[in-house]
């Protein structure tokens, strides 16, 4: 067989593993609360590697890769933040989070915690935030599947338009029949398979280099400054990279696996597993990079021409076709994890956040979930539609998502869970202001190429929050006993042993 038929034989059965998944996870899909939040069933390991498939996606086996292959370890910097920011998110979010959305009439979408949180009546905050999510997510799940095709033309030579509605289709299928627990389970799998050819690509990669000792100086021989963390960067630029670390608190997508995962005891292990999982992905892919320059330094008769297909070049190089193929496989996981779990998301927003909040029928949970497969298959066809025209994908918006999300949510997020004082008025400005700046600073080229736009969206947010609700504040009592008993279950819940 050929080698191309090796690599089309892993990922056919990497995608019937996936579909193998959606259908047993169908079967365990009874109401909108599975279908949504899986029942909030969750063990720790599937949580912490879902959270961190959902989040990494194609970054981190292409772009991280190819940015330090190209320019050396300052690049990194967006790494450490990343690992700063998530560290933070579990320890201060997850537990909180996953208590007060119970406490809070069992809330299981972002911005119905937040309505039942401020126990506003108007559904101005509620559907705010779900427009929010519903306009960035379509854009980004679209740009997902645009990447599955670019995927299979780059590898395969397949037609672009092929490979879209090959990644698009699978993705759509699983999350649709098999709601939430397909899209943490599938993504569990992702997780792990990313995280095992992360690991074997550098590890073997550095004995066909010669060892590291000898991987160390060819890489030095490119550049004496590529393993430098400081070498051409400044202060400005390093802030702006660390800051990447801020968007963790406002991500929908991996914020809602703490809401579902089994019980707050359970997030220390999750925490632990999630970091040590990130950590060592992290290093995997910067260390992928700097064999890749090792080894084209020592074979200068052949050329990368794609510095983001490193990971992918070297994989083909070192391994049996089969098992290149595996690592195309990972690559595909890394966007088919992102665009599910963003359609799992985007579909709540639709119907939990947009349809029963304004329209307020009583329909059965069987209908909502319902519904809720709809939703998914209604997205989809708007980001194949946008993507279809690979040309035309708004690739601006998606990259200000990051930005957008972390600034319109993160601050809000954060003081509902640890001030008392918050209100819905607060929280309404706080995340429009968030949006506003991200969106002002960043399509202004001279601004964002100085300072990366979170930065002053999230503290104008933060700022606008507390003002607002200082200005706004009246003290409510169930607002305080919600608060005081989501206090006292977290303390009750880590006393247990």
């Amino acid at each position: 067989m050929s080698a191309e038929t090796y690599q089309i034989i892993a990922i056919a059965i990497y995608m019937v593993a996936m579909l193998a998944i959606g259908y047993y996870s169908y079967r365990k899909t009874v109401n909108l609360t599975d279908y949504m939040l899986g029942g909030r069933s969750l063990g720790p390991a599937v949580t912490a590697l879902s959270a961190g498939a959902a989040d990494m996606s194609g970054w981190l086996l292409m772009g991280l890769p190819g940015a330090i292959y190209l320019s050396g370890m300052g690049e990194a910097w967006i790494a450490i933040g990343l690992t700063i920011g998530a560290y933070l998110n579990w320890l201060y979010v997850a537990p909180r989070l996953r208590v007060y959305t119970q406490v809070s009439n069992d809330s299981i979408t972002i911005p119905s915690y937040l309505e039942s949180r401020l126990k506003q009546s108007s559904r101005l905050l509620r559907v705010a935030s779900g427009l929010i999510i519903l306009l960035f997510f379509t854009f980004y799940v679209s740009s997902g599947m645009v990447s599955g095709g670019v995927f299979f033309e780059s590898s395969f030579g397949l037609d672009y338009h092929t490979g879209l509605l090959i990644v698009s289709g699978v993705t759509v299928a699983y999350t649709l029949f098999g709601g939430f627990l397909a899209v943490s389970y599938t993504d569990f799998l992702q997780g792990l398979l990313m995280f095992l050819a992360l690991i074997a690509v550098p590890i073997v990669g550095v004995f066909t280099t010669g060892g590291l000792s000898e991987t160390v100086e060819s890489i030095k021989a490119v550049d004496p400054t590529h393993l430098s963390l400081f070498a051409g960067t400044t202060f400005v630029g390093i802030v702006s990279a660390v800051a990447w670390g801020l968007g963790y608190f406002g991500q929908p997508h991996i914020i809602v696996r703490f809401m579902a995962i089994s019980s707050v005891k359970e997030t220390k292990q999750a925490r632990r597993i999630g970091i040590g999982w990130m950590i060592l992905s992290l290093a995997g892919a910067i260390g992928t990079s700097l064999v890749g320059v090792a080894y084209y330094q020592q074979n200068p008769n052949l050329s990368l021409d794609n510095p983001e297909t490193v990971f992918i070049a070297l994989g083909q190089i070192i391994f049996h076709p089969f098992i290149a193929g595996i690592m195309l496989a990972a690559i595909l996981a890394a966007v088919m994890s992102t665009i599910s779990s963003q359609l799992i998301v985007t579909s709540s927003a639709l119907i939990e956040d947009l349809y029963k909040a304004v329209i307020k029928t009583d329909a059965s949970d069987k209908t909502y979930v319902l519904y809720g497969r709809l939703a998914v298959l209604v997205v989809s066809i708007i980001a194949l539609v946008i993507g279809w025209d690979q040309e035309s994908t708004i690739l601006k918006l998606v990259s200000f998502a990051w930005a957008g999300f972390g600034a319109a949510f993160g601050p809000v997020i954060l003081l509902s869970l640890y001030w008392r004082k918050l209100t819905s008025q607060g929280a309404v400005w706080g995340m429009v202001i968030g949006a506003i700046t991200v969106v002002i600073w960043g399509t202004n080229e001279t601004l964002s190429d100085t300072l990366y736009e979170i930065v002053p969206g999230f503290l104008l947010a933060l700022i606008f929050t507390v003002v607002v609700s200082l200005l706004t504040y009246k003290p409510n009592a169930e607002i305080e006993k919600e608060f005081d008993e989501t206090v006292r279950l977290l303390k009750e819940e880590r006393s247990k042993k």
